[in-house]
């Protein structure tokens, strides 16, 4: 009515055409769901504000019969936090910034509310152009955009919404082939994706949700540039939700730029590890790791587990090292092809290797059921990676085990890690139990130590220079008894001689017209007969 309040009193009331005062209702710039600090009278009306229920099965969401079936063959009933939060805010079409753990089921929690939202757009129509792109996933890896694009093929599988991946490391022409028939759905890695836009083989302007997954790794590799010109060709009017396990200021200054109104749910602190996950640091030498890796395999009975190195080439060398000691390895770094990418996961899923080597690019976002035990061989240089690392086990709720191999270098990581935690890390040595085999080995760096006596591992290779070199170092060994000949002094002769030395009698007599320095020309045989005087 005339005169009355407006809803936010901080603000001027706004008049209509009529005169009349319009209500001005404003919600805040950051709408924060927080399920582990929230108390619960608080949390219940934060989720009635955006028609957030508290239920957890999804047999009591709103979504079509088809994907229900498809959620039902999965064996899914109940939902994990993260999507018991941000599947019914999605459906409501708010931008969402999600953080969770890795493993929690974001995957999830941004497919089935976009698939039901699509929908309204299902045709049976074999025309691309009744299946534009309309809802676009960006991740920052190979793998982690093969596995996502497989589950939103379960969950779609008997919808008539259209679905295909895109990445780098193979043929364009399978993908170009794959988008002129039309996909409502596209995953896709930046780089690859900039390579169709380019083409004019993947166009973006129907665009209505966009999903960036792992922002936080898309950032640190250099993504950044590569999102802000894939964003500049979607339209204005979209949704985006934003999910990553770590928050960093950077993620929080592109959600700012891209997501408007976004609501910030958090299932969990940021940068915490799941609880399922038991936890171990061992302080103890480089060369003694492998030993470490084969005794707790041996001592929990693991049959499977990560290991995770810093760079591409200690991964391949230390999985080589690996297979010289008994153990089944396959190594998954950037330097090897997406064929040999491919098959070291497929062997690793089907059991046929024990050991996984990898780099944390490599490995990012992976979803392997059932893995029981990771490796840390190295400290993670950015201690948000850890966070990644150790949630490649314990995923879903079950239980996983995490091993960090500590040396006495690495006490600047180490520190990086507790603050980034939260706690002091209690670093406990490591008993073996099996005796080390006698002789010298490589540590794989091309330094040798012995066994039996412990030198240092560059001992042998100072002593070879040593024998090669004894002016360089001690005097060299005698071979045998010395001669006392040469050791006398020099004696002249007892007689002076009026010979002249041997070099004086050999000296050449100087011919007429020539200097004595010239050599006389050499008589050589030949092959053809002089010519005879007379004639």
């Amino acid at each position: 009515r005339p005169g009355a309040l407006s809803a936010n009193p901080q603000q001027p009331d706004a008049k209509d055409a009529k005169g009349n005062v319009k209500q001005v209702l404003r919600r805040p710039r950051w709408g924060r769901l927080q399920l582990s600090a929230s108390p619960l009278h608080a949390r219940h009306a934060s989720m009635r504000q955006y028609g957030v229920h508290m239920s957890t099965l999804y047999s009591d969401l709103a979504l079509a019969e088809p994907l229900k079936r498809a959620v039902a063959d999965m064996g899914y009933e109940t939902m994990t936090p993260i999507q018991a939060q941000a599947i019914p805010v999605v459906l409501a079409g708010q931008d969402v910034m999600g953080a969770a753990q890795t493993g929690t089921g974001k995957t999830a929690a941004f497919s089935l509310p976009l698939l039901q939202r699509l929908m309204k757009h299902e045709t049976a129509s074999v025309s691309p152009a009744r299946h534009p792109v309309r809802a676009l996933v960006l991740l920052p890896t190979r793998e982690l955009a093969v596995q996502v694009a497989d589950q939103v093929k379960q969950y779609a599988k008997y919808t008539q919404l259209r679905s295909a991946v895109v990445f780098g490391g193979m043929d364009m022409k399978p993908q170009i082939a794959e988008l002129r028939k039309g996909v409502e759905v596209l995953v896709a890695t930046p780089g690859r994706l900039l390579d169709h836009i380019e083409m004019k083989t993947a166009v973006l302007n129907q665009v209505e949700y966009v999903v960036l997954d792992e922002a936080d790794r898309m950032l640190d590799i250099g993504f950044l540039p590569d999102l802000q010109r894939i964003l500049s060709y979607l339209p204005k009017g979209r949704t985006t939700l934003l999910f990553s396990a770590t928050f960093s200021p950077e993620i929080k200054r592109l959600a700012e730029s891209y997501l408007s109104n976004p609501v910030l749910i958090e299932v969990a602190r940021p940068n915490a590890t799941a609880s399922t996950v038991e936890q171990h640091f061992y302080l103890l030498d480089d060369e003694d790791k492998r030993r470490a890796i084969r005794q707790v395999l041996r001592d929990k009975q693991l049959r499977q587990a990560f290991v995770f190195c810093n760079s591409k080439l200690g991964t391949a060398r230390l999985a080589r090292a690996l297979e010289r000691d008994g153990l089944k390895t396959t190594a998954l770094h950037g330097d090897k092809s997406q064929d040999e990418r491919l098959k070291s996961l497929e062997a690793f899923k089907s059991g046929e290797v024990d050991l996984l080597v990898a780099t944390d690019v490599a490995a990012r976002g992976l979803d392997i059921k059932d893995v029981p035990a990771v490796f840390n061989y190295d400290v993670p240089f950015n201690a948000e990676d850890y966070v990644h690392r150790i949630g490649r086990t314990g995923r879903a709720g079950a239980s996983g085990v995490a091993v960090t191999l500590v040396t006495k270098h690495d006490q600047r990581l180490m520190a990086e890690l507790e603050k980034l935690l939260g706690r002091k890390i209690e670093v406990e040595p490591i008993e073996f139990e099996e005796e080390r085999a006698r002789g010298r080995h490589n540590d794989g760096r091309r330094r040798w130590q012995s066994e039996e006596t412990g030198d240092s591992r560059d001992q042998p290779r100072r002593e070879r220079g040593e024998r090669r070199h004894p002016e360089r170092g001690a005097a060299p060994r005698a071979s045998g008894p010395a001669d006392p000949f040469f050791d006398r002094p020099y004696e002249a002769p007892a007689e002076p001689s009026d010979q002249p030395p041997a070099w004086e009698q050999k000296a050449r007599p100087a011919r007429p017209g020539l200097s004595a320095n010239i050599k006389p020309k050499r008589k050589v045989a030949a092959l053809f007969k002089a010519p005879d005087p007379a004639h």
